[in-house]
This record gives C-alpha cells, structure tokens and sequence, in this order.
C-alpha cells in the first residue's frame, strides 16, 4: 500500500511528472492541460492591500454606524478586554476562588451575549427582522436579562 501524501505532495509530484515530459514523448490526452492547480492558488494580500482594507472599514464604520451602536460596540471591546484579562490572572497567579472566577468570567460572557443581542435588535438595518421589538423594549430586555445574570452569579459565589 502507498503511503498517503498531503495535497502539497501530491501537487508537488504531478508537476514534477508533467514537467519530466518532453514534448515529443507528451500524449494527446496530456497536450495542452493547463499546469497544476499550485498555479490556481490566489497570492496572499500584501501588507499595502491588508492596510487598506482595514482603513476603508474603519472609515465606513464611523461614517455609517450610529452613535448608539457605537457606544454598545464599546462596551462590548470593554467586556473581552475584561474576559481576556480574568483569564490571564487565572493562569498566572491561580484560580483559589475558583466559584468567584467562575461567576466573574461568565457575567463577562453573559453580558457580551446580551449586549450582542442588544446591538442586532437596536440596529435599524436589522429593522425588517425585528419588526415587533423597538429599540427602547431591547433595551429593557437587555437590563432584565443583566439583572437576571447578576442575581444567579452572586448567589453562585455564596
């Protein structure tokens, strides 16, 4: 039994065939087969490119998104900086409390959930998919669904 080759490999191996065939020993079923599909790879964007698109989303982020979901977005940047930062101190200098980590990584988790949430019903692209929830009942869902969230993790660390 062969052994099994990657895609690369294998890539690398017909290429290798195609190209140890001369003309004159080419078949007609060979003749005029384009080259392997390495050749069919996009090249990866340069740092120029990768740059530009960051700017150009940036730029209509700020151009088209409203002050309010603006404001939730920062929020949410807020809550992972929080999570991120749980994390590491539970990592580097250990999880004693573990119910107190436990509780405070999950309201961060919670609430970057219901702020999700938050931000697709207030968005008025979102509008047509929400026709029945106005931006002002969303946001009561989101304070009920916190104070709900809060009340189960303070009884969690006891």
């Amino acid at each position: 039994m062969a052994p099994k080759r990657t895609p690369r490999q294998a890539v690398a191996k017909a290429g290798a065939v195609s190209s140890s065939l001369s003309p004159a020993t080419e078949s007609p079923a060979t003749s005029g087969v384009s080259t392997p599909a390495a050749s069919r790879i996009p090249a990866l964007p340069t740092a120029a490119d990768t740059s530009a698109i960051v700017y150009q989303a940036w730029n209509s982020y700020v151009a088209d998104t409203p002050r309010k979901l603006k404001l939730v977005d920062a929020f949410m940047l807020f809550l992972v900086a929080v999570g991120l930062i749980q994390f590491v101190y539970c990592i580097l200098v250990g999880n004693y409390p573990f119910n107190a980590f436990l509780s405070g990584f999950s309201i961060t988790v919670g609430q970057f959930v219901l702020a999700a949430s938050l931000r697709m019903q207030a968005n008025p692209n979102n509008s047509s998919q929400f026709e029945k929830v106005t931006p002002e009942r969303a946001f009561a869902d989101f304070i009920f669904g916190s104070l709900v969230l809060h009340f189960f993790a303070y009884n969690f660390i006891n």
